[in-house]
């Protein structure tokens, strides 16, 4: 039951497209049913051994064999998929009074499991990390949801940047959304056969598999723009979105309909939820490249903030603008890619508790942190808000002096609105200075 649980729970992990070491209870049920085969094959060859029986002990089919013959058996797979330091094999001994029973022990403790092993620790560790990546999933949520609010209501804010932030946000929203829809239509209730070929299954794993593969594009998106922003000089901003929208949109989904049709017509069993490595590299190559080539852009654009900031004639107010800037590559840049390189090379069993949590429970807050990052600590956009702020304060208190005072408050030819709009109005020098800080500023 423990074992049952633990494969249980490790598949409910399954929330990010990296994390392909994963086992799943299908491949378990998978690999029983094909020994299971191997004896109906048996039944219907005929058996001239003079001995015993081929035996369906309900895990390993143990073939036919002549009496005083000791047949020797790897453990299961189904040990390999829940305990993969597993080792050693198992056999049994054919008599004249058939076989004999299983040696050295039986299945748990011949085949590496340890009955004092901490079955309760492992248990609470991986309901752990599922609480830990729902709950950061949601303040996510959340947060990008208002994020988006604010980029939508507040014209100023309509840039190509803050667009190209939009997009990223509406990723990590689906993102979220996508993960919850997979544990409620796989874990929702344990007795739950999710191993079905059912329609509505895959489905959700495909817009699964689509949104995370989108989201480390879109975090792709924003190194690449930012790195064009400072390789080039001048370039056209609303040519280069589109482009944009079809890397962060379009690519993804070519490699996720190739995915899906190549499952489909050569590995259609299940709910497509079980890693097959030689299609698995369908999705997980687009993405491991991602990861790389986004670490490329910041190390190239640490290199050019460098030799941006070594000029001594620059002037303070661009010094403090590239300053600036440097502090929000060094601060986004690596969010988006360093978690991830860290882990995204090794092998799949490589310190795989550490590579949960890194995986799974750091970057369910990444959308939170993204959100903050990109807008409540924006200053343009904390500029806007205040602006926004006083404006609708100032109409209040104009609104209820007017109760007391005469009508003609305005009868110079200056009514309510020109009256607010003059003193919430900036200075030319001010908006060249805002339009130059919205180009250059991410935080």
């Amino acid at each position: 039951m423990e074992a049952t649980l633990k494969c249980l729970w490790v598949c409910a992990l399954f929330g990010t497209g990296v994390a392909s070491f994963l086992p799943d209870e299908c491949v378990i049920k998978r690999s029983i049913e094909q020994e299971r085969e191997k004896c109906l094959q048996y039944d219907r060859m005929e058996n001239e051994i003079e001995g015993c029986k081929y035996m369906w002990d309900n895990i390993t089919c143990w073939p036919p064999s002549a009496w005083g013959q000791v047949v020797i058996l790897p453990c299961p797979l189904i040990f390999a998929y829940m305990f993969p330091n597993h080792g050693g094999n198992v056999s049994r001994n054919c008599t004249s009074e058939g076989w004999t029973d299983m040696a050295p022990a039986p299945y748990p403790i011949a085949c590496g499991l340890d009955i004092n092993s901490t079955a309760e620790e492992e248990t609470f560790f991986y309901g752990t990390v599922k609480t830990g990546y729902t709950i950061g999933h949601s303040l996510s949520l959340i947060a990008l949801t208002i994020a988006m609010v604010i980029l939508c209501m507040f014209r100023k804010l309509h840039c190509t940047r803050n667009y190209i932030h939009m997009h990223l946000f509406t990723s990590f929203i689906l993102r979220a959304i996508a993960v919850f829809i997979k544990d409620i239509v796989l874990y929702h209730d344990f007795d739950y056969d999710h191993c079905s070929s059912r329609v509505g299954c895959k489905a959700a794993i495909v817009f699964f598999q689509y949104c995370i593969m989108a989201n480390f594009f879109w975090l792709l998106v924003e190194g690449l723009y930012l790195h064009t922003l400072l390789a080039i000089s001048f370039f056209s901003k609303r040519k280069y979105f589109w482009w944009y929208i079809l890397i962060g949109w379009g690519v993804p989904a070519l490699f996720i309909t190739a995915w899906a049709l190549t499952r489909y017509y050569f590995s259609n069993y299940g709910c497509w939820d079980i890693i097959d490595p030689p299609y698995w590299w369908i999705i997980k190559a687009p993405i491991l490249t991602s990861i790389l080539v986004n670490f490329i852009f910041f190390i190239c654009i640490i290199r050019i903030l460098v030799q941006k900031l070594q000029p001594p004639d620059m002037g303070r107010n661009e010094n403090s603008q590239y300053s600036r800037l440097a502090k929000s590559t060094l601060l986004l840049i690596p969010l988006f890619g360093a978690h991830y390189i860290m882990f995204a090379f090794f092998p799949d069993n490589f310190k795989k508790e550490v590579k949960l949590v890194f995986e799974l429970v750091l970057g369910s807050f990444q959308g939170f942190v993204v959100a903050v990052l990109y807008c409540f600590l924006n200053g343009e956009v904390q500029a806007e808000i205040k602006r926004k702020w006083r404006r609708w304060h100032l109409e209040q208190f104009l609104g209820s002096d007017l109760k007391y005072h005469h009508p003609s408050v305005g009868s110079n030819g200056t009514n309510f609105s020109t009256q607010i709009s003059m003193l919430t109005r900036t200075s030319p020098k001010d908006r060249r200075s805002s339009s130059f800080q919205a180009d250059f500023s991410l935080v």
